[in-house]
């Protein structure tokens, strides 16, 4: 399909919501299935429910080093009349127990080995005394469970059935459901599918994301620059977002202000797969600004203006691929910092959706904060404030008496233009000022969006 699109609402600035909804109305569903080894599925989304091919613990186990008894044998021993208990055998971690603990002996047992037949108790070692042959103590008072096997042991306190055990099936039952579809992999849950005896997991595929960066003036880093250069920001920047938003960035170069250049490379990314298409850059109404044309030839298009600060223009589409599929297509502002936020704000969601993730889980979560200065913005527009977040001396935030984080303009005032990068990587949160306030003053309370920090 070809020709852009006309909309209703194209002469006017649409809402935040409005240009997020037709964005994710747009994504038929996420990504297709494939099966991951746990050490590769780190934040990968489940697309299929993980079932426990195990219970956890397998078997009865020691929580910690020291004897294994039946606890009635026990019963009244103290500090001054310990209880004696002929040692019969010890069990290791990774063995199964050889002995069965019988009425007045303990079997030695490690952390972790399986309860010997019988025993219903462990005694710790810090509560015990070795004794040899004689009778003598062979060690002294619960150091430690090395060194040769005792003939026998005093017991310096009772124990109650159960003590320091941990049951088979405390933890998980076999053949139950631990983890569903829609949740993102993370080292506790790989811990906890590994635990339960899964070797792979079937997850959403990375929806695969071509960036192009514009403009006749954008180099890549380090070339020279000349008179009239800039390095490329956008480029770098963008594919670091697409990869923690959960996609795999594909870097598509940078592409000269000419439509034969940028068609070329946008064909070039149909033709690899590409879920979406990134382009920062000749958005605009400007006489070189051709990538609202490229993406007209290529399938249809909107180009919006939205209410939002920084990051007003904005294009959106979709265009088929030679496999069958579908790409969406995302024109994003040049200005590094507008381009960051209108990622943030319509391309993330978008490729979490992607990816798989359930719908409560693709924005930011939503905290509250309170400005510690005055902040001005455009008439209309929705400003995302980049700020710092005031810390304690652990480096967690603040919060007030009424839990709000106190926040400060990222490079103070001077920092939040559309061309700021240095306040843009500074800040660790977004704060939002509503479209119906032009002035917020020192506090104000505000959204804040935490964004990720390292």
């Amino acid at each position: 399909m070809s020709g852009a699109a006309t909309s209703p609402m194209a002469a006017r600035l649409r809402s935040v919501e409005e240009a997020r909804d037709a964005v994710l109305a747009a994504i038929a569903g996420p990504t297709e299935l494939e099966a991951v080894f746990l050490p590769d599925a780190l934040g990968r989304v489940l697309a299929e429910p993980v079932v426990s091919t195990t219970a956890l613990p397998p078997w009865d186990n020691s929580a910690m080093d020291g004897y294994a008894v039946r606890a009635a044998d026990t019963s009244g021993a103290s500090e001054d009349a310990p209880v004696r208990l002929e040692v019969i055998g010890e069990v290791r971690a990774g063995f199964a127990p050889a002995v069965e603990v019988r009425r007045g002996t303990a079997v030695r047992i490690a952390t972790g080995a399986p309860l010997p037949p019988r025993a219903d108790a462990v005694v710790q070692v810090e509560l015990t005394t070795p004794l040899d042959a004689a009778g003598r103590p062979s060690g002294p008072r619960g150091r430690d469970a090395t060194g040769p096997l005792p003939a026998a042991c005093l017991v310096h306190a009772a124990v109650k059935p159960g003590a320091a055990v941990r049951e088979a099936g405390s933890d998980l039952a076999a053949g139950i459901t631990i983890l569903e579809p829609g949740r993102a992999m993370t080292a506790a849950t790989i811990a906890l599918a590994a635990g339960a005896g899964v070797p792979q997991v079937r997850v959403h595929r990375r929806p695969i994301v071509h960036v192009l960066a514009t403009g006749d003036e954008v180099v890549p880093p380090g070339h020279e620059l000349g008179p009239a250069s800039i390095p490329d920001a956008n480029g770098p920047g963008l594919q670091a977002l697409v990869d923690a938003a959960g996609g795999q960035a594909h870097a598509l170069g940078i592409a000269r202000d000419r439509l034969e250049d940028v068609d070329s490379r946008l064909c070039a990314a149909l033709a690899g797969g590409a879920a979406a298409i990134l382009v920062s850059g000749g958005v605009s109404v400007g006489p070189y600004d051709v990538v609202k044309l490229a993406f007209e030839k290529l399938g249809r298009i909107d180009l919006w203006r939205v209410a939002v600060q920084p990051g007003k223009p904005f294009a959106f589409g979709a265009a088929d691929r030679p496999d069958g599929g579908r790409s969406l297509l995302f024109g994003l502002p040049g200005n590094p910092v507008s381009s960051f936020v209108t990622f943030e704000l319509f391309v993330r969601p978008a490729i979490r959706a992607l990816a798989g993730h359930r719908a409560d889980r693709l924005f930011r979560p939503v905290d509250r904060a309170v400005l510690l200065e005055r902040v001005t913005k455009s008439h209309g527009r929705r400003a995302f404030v980049r700020v710092v977040a005031e810390r304690d001396d652990r480096g967690g935030p603040l919060r007030d008496e009424r839990g709000r984080v106190p926040v400060r303009l990222a490079g103070g005032s001077g920092g939040q233009g559309s061309h700021v990068i240095s306040a843009l990587a500074a800040a660790d949160a977004l704060a939002v000022i509503p479209e119906a306030h032009d002035t917020l003053d020192a506090g104000a309370e505000v959204e804040l969006w935490w964004l990720d920090a390292g």
